[in-house]
């Protein structure tokens, strides 16, 4: 499980609206998604909630991954 966002822009402002979906295998070897819960625009602390619950939950991790924006610059 995992939060999607869908962004729309409305009266020119974007808004990020999120639920939480699911992949499910069916047969014939393909994948299908499903969203399980709505959520609507989320605060950041509010999704970064969301994302431990998910976590806590299912026992999923997250699969972002940070990566430094100007790499020679940092120390190793």
């Amino acid at each position: 499980m995992f939060l999607r966002e869908k962004s729309r822009a409305k009266d020119g402002k974007t808004h990020r609206y999120w639920s939480v979906v699911e992949n499910r295998r069916v047969s014939g070897g393909g994948v299908v998604q499903r969203q399980v819960l709505y959520l609507g625009e989320l605060k950041d602390s509010q999704r970064t909630g969301w994302v431990r619950t998910i976590e806590a939950v299912w026992g999923e991790k997250a699969s972002t991954k940070q990566l430094a924006l100007f790499p020679d610059d940092r120390e190793e």
